[in-house]
């Protein structure tokens, strides 16, 4: 076990019916609050209408900016920024899934600097200030409803870049499970494809050579997000799976399942986040894209940590650890495939012939991120073993 510090000052409300406490929880944050939401869902659901009366009915004067991208972009972030600033708003409320919640981090973090926004994410600056945040969720995928991260794509250069900040962390977070039944059956098959990365993450990569807490934690909510990813796809209205879903999904990436384990990377982010980026291709999507290909290529190299995960998790106990390993990337495969995600570059539409430009992109990335360990080459056959 590493010396660790775990701080996750979220408060997290959570239950059908739930909505209508925003305009209270909210109120003590200011008078004056930005809503920040996607396209046309929340109106059509009439959750729109909910968060309005609730706010209203709290004293609070609303600012609004719709039309947050699945892939948000750096464009529509600045707008918002400029748009708090104006008006001089007191919080930023979220509403919808990591998307809206990620650009409202990214506004809260902008508007109290006088300094441009991307250096944040090209990790060049540090946030010092940021205007609080307010959530609630209507997908359960990225975790941002509980944790301090957030990323953007930047439409010029075509990078998709993030960071980390405690400052960030949403103030409250309402995660009522009915505002999934929507959600598209691909997005929800998507959505547990990302949950799922956000713990497979640390999993893999950390270096700690007994973590018997870290690695049941993971374990466990793999294996019911898998579980109930079915259940739900087969039944969207299915109230307890919704509600499973969220949690799971929320303790999947707030920081708890890898304290204790020390350093971590995140490969499969830093493979998929230039096939968004490029393509968008949705986030889940393109993770379960490159996913496997990292396991695969893993497993001829380092495979221990992937042969556990294939006896824990995937009832894989024959053949030694690469032959394990191996049989892990396959039966993932073929489970991302059973639920409707991509699990190759032409089901995602990706155009192979691009393989050079999505390399160039990933080695930069990897710069950034200072994910030294994969040469060149190495992302070049992680690709190759997408195609």
């Amino acid at each position: 076990m590493q010396p660790f510090v775990f701080h996750n000052p979220t408060r997290i409300i959570f239950g059908e019916g739930t909505v209508p406490q925003i305009g209270g929880e909210a109120r003590p944050y200011g008078k004056k609050i930005l809503l920040v939401y996607g396209r046309a869902s929340i109106k059509r659901s009439g959750l729109y209408d909910r968060v309005m009366a609730s706010l209203h009915e709290a004293g609070l004067d609303v600012i609004e900016l719709p039309g947050v991208q699945p892939n948000p972009v750096l464009s529509h972030l600045r707008k918002g920024i400029a748009l708090a600033k104006e008006a001089q708003v007191d919080a930023v409320l979220a509403v919808g899934g990591g998307s809206a919640i990620d650009t409202a981090k990214g506004i809260a973090a902008g508007a109290a600097t006088d300094r441009d926004v991307w250096p944040f994410y090209c990790r060049t600056a540090t946030v010092e200030a940021a205007l609080p945040v307010l959530a609630i969720l209507t997908l359960a995928a990225t975790g941002s409803e509980m944790n301090g991260r957030q990323v953007v794509t930047n439409e010029e250069t075509q990078e998709k870049f993030g960071f980390l900040s405690p400052l960030l962390h949403p103030r409250v977070s309402i995660l009522d499970p009915t505002l999934t039944y929507t959600v598209p059956v691909n997005y929800t098959a998507y959505a547990a494809v990302d949950a799922i990365s956000h713990l497979l993450e640390g999993y893999f990569t950390h270096g700690d050579l007994w973590t018997p807490i870290q690695d049941r934690y993971a374990e466990g909510l793999v294996k019911t997000i898998m579980e109930t990813a079915e259940r739900v796809l087969a039944d969207r209205s299915d109230y307890q799976g919704r509600a499973t879903m969220m949690w799971a999904a929320t303790l999947a990436f707030n920081g708890l399942g890898i304290a204790g384990v020390g350093d971590v990377e995140f490969p499969n982010h830093m493979l998929e986040h230039p096939l968004s980026a490029l393509y968008d291709v949705p986030h889940g999507a393109g993770l379960s894209v490159v996913i496997p290909a990292w396991m695969a290529f893993m497993a001829r190299r380092n495979p221990g940590r992937i042969a556990h995960f294939a006896d824990a998790v995937l009832g894989i106990r024959s053949g030694d650890d690469a032959a394990k390993a191996e049989q892990a990337a396959g039966r993932l495969r073929a489970w991302f495939e059973k639920i409707g995600s991509p699990v190759s570059f032409a089901q995602a539409g990706i155009p192979a012939a691009d393989l050079e430009r999505i390399v160039d992109k990933t080695v930069a990335l990897s710069k950034v991120w200072k994910v030294t360990r994969y040469s060149r080459d190495d992302i070049r056959e992680m690709y190759r073993l997408c195609l």
